[in-house]
């Protein structure tokens, strides 16, 4: 199962519908969507990614394999600027 935590030193703002964070450490910038928005709110204690998934599917109109695919890809951007970690990491 994968876990899905935040890491690094990362501000959050809402402005509008979006999130703004900024890691003051590494001086990135990252806006967020609200349904972004939404899934770092839920991170905000280490979680299962398929629990993360079950409650967009509640929220939102989705299907789980969109959710899933679009979480994935999402996920992976933060990883990317390191605002999150994956423990262990999805199969590639």
């Amino acid at each position: 199962m994968t876990m899905v935590r935040r890491q690094g030193d990362w501000l959050a703002a809402k402005v509008g519908d979006e999130l703004v964070m900024m890691s003051a450490a590494k001086g990135n910038y990252v806006g967020l969507s609200e349904v972004g928005a939404r899934i770092w709110e839920l991170i905000e204690q280490p979680r299962a990614l398929d629990d993360v998934c079950a409650r967009l599917q509640d929220e939102y109109d989705v299907t789980p394999q969109m959710c899933r695919d679009e979480v994935a890809t999402f996920l992976k951007e933060l990883v990317k600027h390191g605002a999150i970690a994956l423990d262990p990491p999805p199969a590639a």
